[in-house]
C-alpha cells in the first residue's frame, strides 16, 4: 500500500495553486499524476478534501496526500557493480561511472543504476524509481545519493526541490572565461529539437540556477566549478552553451570531440579526440541525513580521463606561454 504523505505549506507555497505546490512538495509524482490525485479525491487540504487542482493554498495548511500504488516496476534486477561511497540503512551514496544509465527509458530497458539497486537493494522494489531521488546524464560521472526507504526518499525529494542538496561539479568548457559568474534561464524541451533541451522564455520551462567560478585557464578551454541551485534535465550543458562556452565533448550542445591546437602536442591531439563524452564530474554532494539531521558530505576525485586530459591542457599552458 502506498503511503499517504503529510505536507505543511509554508511561505514559499503560500498564494500557490494547490497541484503546483504539490508538484514541489512531491518531486517524485509528476504534476499530472497530482492533478488526478486532486480529481480523485485523493488530497485533503486542513482536514477537507480539495476540490479543484487551482485551490489557493495558505501558510500552516497541513495537505495530506494519498497517492496511487506504484506501478509495478518493468525494470529487472541484474547483478552490476555499483561503486558505493557510503551506506546506511536509509540511503547510499554512489560514484556513477561514465556510460551507466540511471534508470530505463528512451529504448534502454536494463544495464541501469535502477536494475543493479533492484538486485542490491531487493526492498527498493516497492518505491519509486526503486529509490532514485535525482540523477546524472549517462555520461556524466560522480555522486549520487539514493533511498533505501520511503521516508528517505520523501525527505529526500523534499530536499532537493527546496534546493537543500549542495550540487557541485567540475566541467571543461570550451573557450577562455574571463571570470566566474551565474546563469539564470527557465530551461524546456528545445521546440526545434525534441531531443534536446533549451533556454527558452520564461514561463515556458522550468526555473533553472547555475553558478561556476573559474579554477584553471588554458590556451582554448576553461576548468571550471559549477553549483547548482536546481536539477533540471541538462541543466550544465545548456547552460554553459546558452553562453557560449559548451563543455568539451557534449556535441549535442556544441562541444568538440576533436580538436587540434596549433602548437599542441600529439599527446594533447590524442587525447581531445579520444575524450567521447561531455567533460563533466559530480565531484560534491552535501546534504542533511533525512532521519538522523547529521550533516553528511562527500567528495569524489575526477576520473582518469578527465585528469589525464587537464594534466595535458596544463602542460600545454605552459609551453606556449608568451608565443
Amino acid at each position: 500500500m502506498a503511503q499517504i504523505l503529510t505536507f505543511t505549506a509554508g511561505d514559499s507555497e503560500h498564494g500557490k495553486r494547490l497541484d503546483a505546490a504539490l508538484s514541489a512538495l512531491a518531486p517524485d509524482y509528476s504534476r499530472s499524476v497530482l492533478r488526478q490525485c486532486i480529481e480523485e479525491g485523493r488530497v485533503q487540504v486542513g482536514g477537507v478534501t480539495a476540490a479543484k487542482p487551482s485551490l489557493k493554498l495558505s501558510a500552516g495548511q497541513v495537505i495530506t496526500l494519498n497517492p496511487p500504488e506504484p506501478e509495478l516496476l518493468e525494470a529487472r534486477p541484474q547483478d552490476l557493480p555499483l561503486q558505493i561511497v557510503y551506506q546506511d540503512d536509509d540511503l547510499i551514496v554512489i560514484n556513477k561511472p561514465v556510460g551507466f544509465v540511471v534508470h530505463p527509458g528512451s529504448g534502454i530497458k536494463d544495464g541501469t543504476v535502477m536494475n543493479a539497486m533492484l538486485f542490491h537493494f531487493p526492498q527498493t522494489a516497492a518505491l519509486p524509481r526503486a529509490g532514485i531521488v535525482h540523477r546524472l546524464d549517462k555520461d556524466t560521472s560522480g555522486l549520487m545519493v539514493i533511498a533505501l526507504t520511503a521516508k528517505a526518499q520523501q525527505v529526500l525529494s523534499k530536499a532537493i526541490s527546496r534546493h537543500e542538496v549542495v550540487r557541485e561539479y567540475e566541467a571543461i568548457a570550451e573557450g577562455v572565461l574571463t571570470a566566474g559568474g551565474t546563469v539564470e534561464g527557465d530551461i524546456g524541451r528545445d521546440p526545434y529539437n525534441r531531443t534536446r533541451m533549451a533556454v527558452v522564455p520564461d514561463g515556458m520551462g522550468r526555473e533553472a540556477v547555475t553558478h561556476y567560478r573559474v579554477m584553471e585557464r588554458y590556451r582554448a578551454h576553461t576548468r571550471i566549478r559549477l553549483r547548482l541551485e536546481t536539477g533540471r534535465t541538462h541543466q550544465i550543458r545548456v547552460h554553459m552553451a546558452s553562453i557560449g562556452h559548451p563543455l568539451l565533448g557534449d556535441v549535442q550542445y556544441g562541444g568538440r570531440r576533436l580538436k587540434h591546437l596549433l602548437r599542441s602536442s600529439p599527446e594533447l591531439d590524442e587525447a581531445l579526440k579520444a575524450y567521447r563524452h561531455q567533460a563533466l564530474h559530480a565531484v560534491h554532494l552535501e546534504f542533511l541525513h533525512p532521519l538522523t539531521k547529521e550533516n553528511l558530505s562527500f567528495d569524489c576525485p575526477l576520473p582518469a580521463d578527465m585528469l589525464h586530459l587537464i594534466e595535458l591542457l596544463r602542460q600545454d599552458a605552459l609551453d606556449n606561454a608568451g608565443i
